[in-house]
């Protein structure tokens, strides 16, 4: 018999983080430098000195204080857990040492895989784009079925070619979902530490945009793009994103907003966001 597709609300459930289920793979396998993200220097391969025995973070509630903002940021979209439980079904690097370079080496393919399908998810729901409903739903099968290949056949994955077909796909849907927006096509654009708030963004083309810094306090985006746009540090108090397409947590996590931001259901509201609205 056919495999049945789950629903879409458990499809996203399986691209949120479950550090419970992990290995702690994030707090091990990349590298980081002591920064203004990271307190100390850390090799790839290597644990975090904050990583617990049972795989847990020892000061996950106060990484912002202790100097660790940047670990506030990642989101891995259930790769982790998915690589832990299935993949290596539930073996880890730490009892296993052998599997540790494989394991490691394919948190970022999975993470891009589940990427993609958190994208695909969203386009297959979009009403306006409803007439490539179908073929969103055909690759996204494509991307789960790679992202449930065993280590050797991840490794083996050209992620760039998949990566170039979803890409082209999500501009299609894009163009149907932002209709006849009169907005100027940015993508790509250098805004960085732009004051944003007397420009008309809504539905604007934002792809792949550098918007590090730049002030939309209040700006209503409509239906603006988002894919890929690079929002650390901008300041979102007050605006609304909450038509916006293809906007992830590590974008919103990474950028300044308030109370008075309004974000896509999918989206969560970071622990980190001021509380309240300030005067404009």
């Amino acid at each position: 018999m056919p495999r049945r597709s789950l629903p879409l609300a458990d499809v996203r459930a399986r691209l949120r983080a479950d550090c419970s289920r992990c290995a702690g793979l994030c707090c091990v396998a990349p590298a980081f430098a002591a920064s203004a993200d990271f307190a100390v220097d850390k090799p790839a391969g290597t644990p975090c000195v904050h990583l617990a025995d049972d795989f847990r973070c020892g000061i996950h509630d106060r990484l912002r204080e202790r100097g660790f903002p940047g670990c506030t940021v990642f989101d891995c979209f259930g790769a982790g857990q998915r690589i832990t439980r299935e993949t290596f079904g539930g073996r880890s690097w730490r009892e296993d040492p052998g599997l540790a370079r494989a394991q490691f080496a394919v948190l970022p393919v999975v993470r891009q895989l589940h990427e993609m399908l958190w994208h695909l998810t969203e386009a297959a729901e979009l009403p306006a784009a409803a007439a490539l409903a179908g073929a969103a739903g055909q690759l996204r099968a494509e991307v789960e079925r790679a992202a449930s290949g065993d280590a050797d056949e991840l490794a083996a994955l050209d992620l760039v070619a998949l990566r170039g077909r979803v890409g082209e796909l999500l501009g299609r849907v894009s163009t149907l979902a932002r209709g006849g927006s009169r907005a100027r096509d940015r993508r790509g654009a250098d805004l960085v530490g732009r004051d944003l708030r007397r420009t008309d963004l809504r539905g604007a083309g934002l792809r792949g945009a550098y918007l590090i810094g730049a002030d939309l306090r209040g700006v209503d985006l409509g239906t603006a793009d988002l894919l890929g746009a690079d929002l650390r540090g901008a300041d979102l108090r007050g605006a609304d994103l909450g038509r916006c397409l293809f906007l992830t947590q590590p974008q919103v996590s990474a950028a300044r907003g308030d109370g008075g931001t309004r974000l896509p259901a999918a989206v969560r509201r970071p622990a980190h966001w001021a509380a309240r609205v300030p005067p404009r």
